[in-house]
């Protein structure tokens, strides 16, 4: 004889939703007291109170094929297509690009501060606008530096107020050169081709205006479009962006 217990029938049994109690449903069934309203009792039934089952089972027969919702194919047949593609993934994307050297790294960066009393540093463009920095002679404390701009070849301008951020010591050792930021938003639509962004920096101290118009011709950006090269690692952090 064996010490194991008998073995018996495991009864599967279906939860069934709880009935209601008197209480709930007198509190269900509370008419509205607003003149002109008709009250109505909201009943809730679930589908194993009514013996029918909360999950249905579907069952495939052979040469069935299931039915695939179209998102799941469409990313099936990206992440195809790209698995085939080349060792790096390669779009493009269009921004502002300058149409000049940095001024910072020109040789004659010095003299033309000496001789301007401003000069443009370096920009940068990012898809909320421009960024950049100008340097002044430190020729009295009060000054003020702003950056005048145009999306239209000027027939319509504007003008922002740069913010001083640091001063350093100019390069010939004995003066000082105060470094001024400033920020250009540029609007969504204007990042079609071809578009040029234009400006100039304008230096105000002592009662005098001096400007930096990249002599006579301003400085300008052009909406270009820009390749840009994804490594292979990055294939699935792609496909969640799109």
């Amino acid at each position: 004889s064996s010490c194991d217990p008998a073995l018996r029938p495991i009864i599967r049994r279906r939860a069934r939703s709880l009935p209601t109690s008197p209480e709930r449903r007198k509190r269900a069934a509370v008419q509205c007291q607003v003149p002109g309203c008709q009250s109505r009792t909201n009943r809730v039934r679930f589908a194993d109170a009514l013996g029918l089952e909360l999950t249905e089972v579907k069952v495939f027969q052979t040469g069935e094929d299931p039915s695939i919702p179209l998102h799941v194919l469409s990313r099936l047949s990206i992440n195809s297509d790209l698995w085939y593609s080349s060792s790096d993934l390669e779009f493009t994307m269009q921004c502002l690009v300058p149409d000049f050297q940095q001024p910072a790294d020109c040789m004659d960066f010095s003299s033309r501060l000496q001789e301007q009393q401003v000069c443009l540093e370096r920009v940068t463009s990012s898809d909320l606008g421009l960024s950049g920095t100008i340097q002044v002679r430190n020729v009295a404390f009060e000054k003020q530096v702003s950056v005048r701009y145009t999306f239209n070849q000027w027939k319509s301008l504007h003008e922002v107020c740069a913010h001083w951020h640091s001063s350093i010591p100019e390069k010939n050792g004995q003066d000082q050169v105060d470094v001024f930021t400033f920020f250009l938003p540029v609007p969504p639509f204007l990042l079609q081709l071809c578009s040029v962004v234009q400006f100039a920096a304008r230096y105000q101290v002592n009662g005098q205006e001096y400007w930096d118009n990249n002599r006579g011709k301003n400085y300008s950006l052009t909406c270009r479009t820009h390749p840009l090269k994804m490594p292979r690692e990055c294939e699935e952090s792609w496909i969640h962006f799109i």
